[in-house]
């Protein structure tokens, strides 16, 4: 080193000038600081200098500096550690010194820190730790994948579950993913039972563990679906990502619109490679959609044939699309037999399997991600929201603020009367506010219902919506009749708000005895309606029990059927009570409400009622028992 730095009366100048540009004017307000940068290469250079040489270049910075400008006392020592690590343009580096040759360039060493070479060393020795860690986790994953089979699912799922517990989330997912791609995605088309199996450990971790297993596999294989989709790959890869993705939605993991999302992004494009990818999804998943959504799948099979009448010209070989379009509709007519090599029984013995070993109450639907394929496709982009807690910071979400705030400021709109009338209400949450509001400013149930609609409400927030209904219903002085035709509405429009509706019914009958008389009576009106319209069955009763009635529930039934026996005419009396004849599960209702009808309804309207009234409620009873009696099996035991 002291070679390249010349001799004695150089090095005399450098440190001269070294030590006249390390006592800077003071710094004026505002301006920013000397920005520091790390060189690798320097540290290896002062990684293997000599440390005597440092210290006799040290000594000779220190009495040349003294000599020369003894009047500056500011100027720190320079055998001091400075946290300059980079030797910039005009300077050299030497290990703990810096010398400078920038004019009124300043240095702030309180600031700054120096990195030793041990600490440097120990980071490099973290990574390589990491870097086995992952590599031994790797090995352990692959191990057991590899002998992974349907009789020791149970104990290799086990033991995934032990690595996931024992190990980071982010890696053992990352594993997990990039050893299933590989053992699945070939060129060749891959068995279809080793496909199912890698797919229901991962179903079974999906449950187990997490939901965010099953959401890292599942954007991974959507990701490498859509590339290879959009390149023209001549291998089986799409086919064998297309069964991952129909495996996934077999057993549970994601819900049947990212299926239909791949099916109508297949039948918009149309050409010889997307047919034969329509047709190996729907044998796989063809009859589960249907069960699923019949509707969907409907308006897919419409415009399919759209397509194939105005393609039909462009493509070649049209016994492919003829045999698609017979394979829709064997689908829609749900035959079977006219789907060639469709075998169920497979999925169904794996199904039984998963159930076996999913420790979760439920079937599983609670945990499927219901996330569309556009989602997955920008998740990158604007965020995986399908995942509790996941983060994410971008752009775009500044525009999805402004479309909140947007949304806030239209029920904003609303007077302060009803937002107090909202408090007073107990309407405590911001979905409940929005709701009552829109229910309390509407022209009718129809600019309700879209209204409510338009909120834009998530699975579990929809709920909220029938019991706020349900509340404003009971809340009324005297009943009134748009609730029930805002309910009846919304039972028409999904399944889902039909049952939401009976188990919030079914509590207020079990509450009966703490429901005011205005209550009560809304309650009735309301039930009445929705029985009548065909919203809620007649087994919406079952939840009373009839050997313990007491007089609140007694009251309430008497008016419940006498209501229906009256207002309802022969046609649509008979319609209602026989939906309960035929199933064999609700005997025990069928015999109560005959009784009941007999027993309580016609003798306490032969006391308190006329004559004409008891005449015309004792026809509709005998009408109501012969319908309750229609399709019981006739010879009992």
């Amino acid at each position: 080193v002291l070679g390249a730095l010349g001799t004695r009366a150089g090095l005399s100048r450098l440190c001269d000038s070294s030590d006249e540009e390390d006592t800077p004017p003071e710094p004026q307000e505002g301006q920013p600081g000397p920005q520091e940068e790390g060189n690798e290469d320097e540290e290896d250079e002062e990684d293997a200098s000599d440390p005597s040489d440092g210290d006799d270049v040290e000594g000779l910075c220190e009495s040349e500096s003294s000599s020369s400008s003894p009047e500056d006392d500011g100027v720190p020592d320079a055998s001091e550690p400075s946290g300059e690590e980079e030797e910039e343009e005009g300077g050299l580096v030497l290990p703990g010194i810096l010398f400078s040759s920038f004019p009124g360039k300043t240095h702030n060493h309180s600031t700054t820190k120096y990195v030793p070479p041990q600490v440097r060393k120990a980071q490099e020795t973290l990574d390589d730790k990491k870097r086995e860690e992952l590599g031994r986790l790797k090995k352990m994953v692959n191990g057991l994948i590899n002998r992974l089979s349907e009789p020791n699912l149970s104990s290799i799922s086990g033991q995934m579950e032990e690595l996931y517990m024992a190990n980071s989330r982010k890696d053992m997912n990352d594993t997990l993913t990039d050893i299933l791609m590989n053992a699945c995605v070939t060129a060749v088309a891959m068995p279809a039972r080793l496909v199912m199996e890698h797919v229901l450990l991962v179903s079974i971790l999906h449950h187990n563990v997490g939901i965010e297993v099953g959401a890292h596999f599942l954007e991974a294989v959507v990701k490498k679906f859509d590339e290879l989709c959009k390149s023209d790959a001549e291998g089986k890869e799409c086919e064998n990502l297309l069964a991952l993705i129909a495996h996934l939605y077999n057993f549970h993991v994601v819900h049947s619109l990212l299926v239909f999302d791949i099916l109508k992004k297949l039948v918009s494009t149309f050409t010889e490679k997307e047919i034969e990818l329509i047709l190996f999804l729907l044998k796989n998943v063809g009859f589960s959609l249907r069960k699923d959504d019949a509707l969907a799948l409907k308006e897919l099979i419409t415009e399919a044939q759209k397509k194939a009448s105005t393609a039909e010209k462009k493509l070649q070989d049209q016994t492919r699309v003829r045999f698609m379009l017979e394979t829709m509709l064997a689908l829609r007519n749900n035959d079977m037999r006219k789907i060639p090599g469709y075998d169920p029984e497979p999925v169904e013995r794996l199904r039984k399997l998963q159930r076996t070993l999913v420790r979760s109450s439920g079937s599983g639907k609670d945990t499927q991600l219901r996330v569309s394929l556009e989602s997955l496709l920008s998740a990158d982009r604007v965020g995986r929201w399908w995942i509790v807690g996941s983060s994410w910071s971008g752009a775009p979400m500044i525009e999805d603020t402004n479309s909140k705030t947007q949304q806030k400021l239209h029920v904003g709109k609303v007077s302060s009367k009803i937002l107090e009338l909202a408090r007073k209400q107990r309407m405590n949450t911001d979905i409940r506010r929005s709701i009552f509001c829109v229910l309390m400013t509407s022209e009718d149930f129809m600019d309700a219902f879209e209204k409510l609609l338009k909120l834009g409400l998530k699975d579990n927030q929809e709920r909220e919506i029938v019991h706020v209904v349900l509340y404003c219903c009971l809340q009324e002085k005297t009943y009134n009749p748009f609730y029930a035709f805002l309910a009846n509405k919304f039972c028409e429009y999904e399944r889902r708000f039909q049952v939401t509706f009976q188990f919030s019914i079914w509590d207020k009958i079990r509450d009966l005895e703490n429901l005011t008389a205005a209550a009560n009576s809304n309650l009735v009106s309301l039930l009445a309606h929705l029985i009548r319209t065909k919203s809620l069955p007649l087994s919406v009763l079952k939840v009373i029990e009839f050997s313990e009635l007491d007089k609140p529930k007694v009251r309430f039934l008497r008016q419940v059927l006498s209501m229906l026996l009256i207002k309802a005419d022969a046609e649509e009396l008979t319609d209602i009570f026989m939906r309960v004849s035929d199933n064999p599960k609700l005997g025990m209702l069928r015999e109560s409400l005959k009784l009941f009808l007999t027993h309580f309804l016609l003798k306490h309207a032969q006391a308190q009622k006329s004559a004409e009234e008891t005449a015309l409620l004792k026809e509709r009873v005998e009408l109501a028992t012969k319908a309750l009696e229609a399709k019981e099996p006739k010879l009992k035991l």
